[in-house]
């Protein structure tokens, strides 16, 4: 390809500038390997077993009404449904999911003390589809539910005084867009506000809020990866700039896929303390492919905005499922009540058609109205078989006492992992706060491990931004993403361990020591040879 390109290249997001690398991957005969998207090939079946085996159960409920009718059926019954449950998990004992099921319902009703029948009704109703969410913001059961799981993964044994409320929302994504939306429309985040980027992070942190909706500055907070990619104290010190409104960061990181040390979780409450008007985002999308998480969320609740995805752990992209949390007590609340008497007023207008008392109105009910623009308030809420789905895999992993499944997810982005570093020919980087789900190949790095400083400094002025990922996707038909769009500082390449197989990995890193070794030859010889030829000079220089 024309390399001269790449400077036009270098401003576009990774991922629209992976098309550009799957085009050129795509032009030889070889396979192309993407190794840029973060799309899981694996993916928790019990659960989706369970969903369709309750739709079994569902589809039943309905057709016991309107007999008289061909292809038509009725809203569930309540009453009976639990002793019908039974019947039906008794008849249906061998087939896959029923078991899980026939669990899930003991669980809700032996753990959490719930009624089994309200659980088994909720249920049905959710997976037919055939009513509206109600409540709007999540179903009463369900959001219960979920809370359970989101209290394990995010928050474990972190002391945690009060209660939370949850938005079951379109995956992650809409989590983001609801967000900085509602943020804006109730005077959190105004134009010329400065909020602060944990980097790296992922891409559209950095780019929404440099659209003319937002108008916001950013001040980035860096995790260099000569610190493990952990925050620094000297970088934290800049959240307590007064002028920053909000903080905004994944965890564990992305790309670099490391989860906050204790040390740092500390750091950033200790500033929390010190100023308690800060709003923190946290995205922990990952979070649940490490050990002993704990999130800002349990760490500083009062402060704290939680995102969470259930799109990798259980390979659900296409579900399109998450939940944004607040503690019911936060600091969002608190600084719209404190607004000026005027915005207030424009506030008052905005949600008058939904409550009667607006200003009553939490952070986190507005942002159900506004991802609806208020107007259509009365039909908000995520798709009911969405939510049920959500509950099927909370209570997996509720009900997952030994956490087998967490295990065996992060035995296989491990073993992807020791694979490219054992054909890249480099010892496994160890950091026990990874979470390997991502890893960062930094291109001078590795230059340097493989073939000595020289030759890491040598391979930076030979490579124009992102030309090493081109020649990579052109010469070995393998596409990673470029690490500086996700605002890494160095010039790498982003490869997710989640969506190919191991021997695919080893061929990546098969592929990358080839690569290096042929600028290598080219570094000894340029280097080299020139070295010999300023020896010759010097010999033939006459003598002063």
């Amino acid at each position: 390809m024309d390399f001269g390109d790449l400077q036009k290249l270098a401003v576009l997001s990774p991922f629209e500038l992976k098309d550009a690398l799957i085009q050129v991957a795509s032009e030889s005969d070889r396979m192309m390997l993407n190794a840029g998207r973060g799309n899981p090939n694996f993916l928790a079946t019990t659960p989706r077993h369970g969903f369709f085996q309750f739709g079994r159960f569902a589809m039943a409920e309905s057709e016991r009404s309107f007999v008289y009718m061909d292809g038509v059926g009725g809203f569930p019954q309540r009453a009976g449904i639990e002793a019908r449950f039974e019947i039906f998990t008794t008849a249906n004992a061998g087939q896959p999911g029923t078991r899980f099921i026939a669990a899930a319902v003991s669980y809700v009703r032996d753990q959490l003390g719930l009624s089994a029948g309200d659980f088994i009704y909720e249920m049905c109703e959710a997976i037919l589809g055939c009513n509206y969410p109600v409540p709007d913001r999540m179903l009463r059961m369900s959001e219960i539910i979920v809370g359970q799981y989101i209290h394990q993964e995010m928050i474990g044994l972190h002391p945690f005084v009060g209660r939370f409320d949850m938005y079951a929302v379109e995956g992650g994504t809409a989590a983001m867009t609801y967000l900085f939306n509602s943020l804006r429309e109730n005077g959190l985040l105004e134009p010329g506000d400065t909020i602060a980027l944990g980097m790296p992070i992922f891409t559209p942190y950095i780019e929404i809020p440099q659209l003319n909706d937002y108008q916001l500055i950013e001040t980035p907070i860096d995790a260099p990866p000569e610190n493990n990619w952990q925050f620094t104290r000297q970088e934290l010190q800049k959240l307590l700039d007064p002028k920053v409104k909000a903080f905004f960061l994944c965890n564990p990181s992305n790309p670099p896929s490391v989860k906050l040390s204790d040390e740092v979780l500390e750091i950033i409450a200790d500033i929390v303390r010190q100023r308690p008007d800060l709003i923190i985002l946290t995205d922990d999308v990952y979070g649940t492919f490490a050990d002993d998480f704990k999130s800002l969320f349990a760490i500083c609740p009062h402060n704290t905005i939680l995102v969470y995805s259930f799109s990798k752990y259980f390979g659900a992209t296409g579900w399109r499922m998450g939940v944004v949390a607040t503690h019911e007590d936060n600091i969002l609340d608190r600084q719209i009540a404190a607004l000026p008497e005027a915005r207030r007023q424009e506030l008052d207008k905005r949600y008058c058609s939904i409550a009667t008392a607006p200003r009553q109105l939490k952070f986190i009910d507005r942002l159900v109205a506004d991802s609806r623009t208020v107007a259509l308030n009365h039909t908000a809420g995520l798709s009911t078989p969405v939510q049920a789905q959500m509950v099927m895999f909370s209570l997996f992993c509720l009900m997952d006492e030994p956490q087998s499944y967490k295990k065996a997810m992060k035995r296989i982005v491990l073993r992807r992992k020791e694979a490219l570093y054992r054909e890249l020919g480099l010892p496994l980087p160890v950091d026990p706060n990874s979470v390997s789900y991502y890893h960062l190949l930094d291109m001078q790095d590795i230059a340097t491990q493989l073939y000595g400083a020289q030759f890491g400094e040598w391979i930076l002025t030979r490579l124009q931004p992102n030309e090493a990922l081109f020649r990579i996707a052109q010469e070995t038909s393998i596409v990673l993403l470029p690490g500086r769009g996700f605002g890494g500082t160095h010039a790498s390449g982003r490869v997710s361990l989640a969506n190919l197989n191991e021997y695919d990995y080893a061929n990546i890193g098969r592929a990358l020591r080839r690569m290096a070794q042929e600028f290598f030859e080219l570094f000894e010889k340029e280097v080299a040879g020139g070295a010999v030829k300023k020896a010759a000079v010097a010999r033939r220089a006459p003598r002063k």
